[in-house]
């Protein structure tokens, strides 16, 4: 990361840290409306609104370019939206300074001060607060050491970060978030510079605290499983834009667009057509019922691990296997559909039998159908 990144971002860390506010902050409710952000002629935010409830874990999703990290950023107040509001509970947040505002911020490089030990760190934002509010140093000591139980790091507080594995430096960023006993806290890809292993061990780490402090809480992922896996709600974004907002099941079962049902989990497309009813792959009429998708053109999306190899071919999608490869307990297949160069991927058991150049048919169990080619 270039240094003046780095420091930027140490600032910004250091603001939120030395925040207003004394005592323990009842979950707050955060509402966007109609926020709209360019940076010269390149639109980030498109008229983005949305309701964060008080004490809930919301993922804002989305690829990079997404505006995901900008929306995050107008909430910290670290950047300023061309129009829009921004509420925290009924008070106007785009008037509140980033201290005012009183958010505990952790980013992805942990933005831990390298010259101060851990329990320095955590009590950053304690020791610079103004005299008439500032805990005294027992104090001080006394809730960084409690929060270094709280994440699991006791008897580390002499430490440099220097000296921390990359999962140790994130709790202690995270522990720093905490001290300042933040009205909502905002996490900006928090686990995107660990190994996988340790991101899984850390997300379901943030989930148990998430649940003991109650706390409003927005996280900034690229991650689908890190969003499902921890979140109450699952913002969708592209290109500025909230596609879907939903639980993680309705996000994964429901998807409402193409891109929702393509960027969440993995998928195989099929371009068919809808007529008479019926649901046409090229000219042969597939054992699906349209829904409410009108005639013409219509994209089927279904799961690799949705489908059934049919006995009948009859009204099945018809394939022949190009590849096959083991998938843990379970056997991945290519299959190449129609004339076009179509291809699906399928999940099956791995005792079953298929050899490559076999003729199949395949069924999704669950399946959506969406309009237009």
């Amino acid at each position: 990361m270039d240094a003046r990144v780095e420091n930027a971002m140490n600032y910004a860390a250091g603001d939120a840290f030395a925040s207003v506010g004394a005592g323990w902050e009842k979950p707050m409710q955060v509402t966007v409306e109609n926020v709209v952000r360019t940076f010269g002629v390149t639109p980030a935010l498109h008229d983005v609104s949305l309701d964060i409830h008080p004490g809930e874990l919301v993922a804002l999703l989305g690829p990079s370019g997404s505006g995901k990290t900008t929306l995050l950023r107008i909430l910290a107040g670290l950047d300023i939206p061309n129009s829009g509001r921004v509420l925290f509970d009924r008070e106007d947040a785009l008037k509140l300074t980033v201290q005012q505002r009183n958010v505990g911020l952790v980013f992805q490089n942990y933005a831990l001060f390298r010259h101060m030990t851990v329990g320095e760190n955590i009590g950053f934002g304690l020791r610079v607060r103004p005299r008439s509010r500032r805990p005294s140093r027992k104090e001080i000591r006394r809730r960084a050491l409690e929060l270094l139980d709280l994440v699991q790091l006791s008897g580390l507080e002499k430490r440099y970060p220097s000296q921390l594995s990359g999962g140790q430096r994130q709790r202690v960023a995270f522990a720093r978030a905490l001290a300042i006993e933040p009205r909502v806290l905002l996490l900006d890809e928090p686990f995107g510079a660990l190994d996988a292993k340790v991101r899984r061990d850390l997300r379901r780490w943030l989930r148990e605290i998430h649940d003991k402090t109650g706390h409003t809480t927005v996280f900034v992922t690229h991650d689908q499983e890190e969003a499902l896996e921890l979140a109450d709600r699952v913002v969708v974004m592209s290109q500025g834009k909230i596609e879907q907002i939903g639980t993680p099941d309705e996000i994964y079962d429901r998807p409402n667009s193409p891109f929702v049902f393509s960027f969440i989990g993995e998928s195989s497309r099929l371009p068919v057509r809808i007529e008479g009813r019926k649901v046409w792959l090229g000219d042969v009429p597939l054992d699906l019922a349209p829904g409410d998708v009108a005639d013409g053109p219509a994209q089927l999306f279904f799961r690799p691990d949705d489908v059934e190899i049919a006995d009948d071919v009859t009204g099945a999608i018809p394939g022949v296997v190009s590849a096959l490869r083991r998938h843990a307990g379970w056997r991945r297949a290519d299959l190449d559909v129609g004339t076009d160069g179509d291809r699906i991927e399928i999940e099956i058991p791995a005792e079953r039998e298929l050899k490559l150049g076999a003729k199949i048919g395949v069924r999704p169990r669950r399946y959506r159908l969406y309009a237009g080619a």
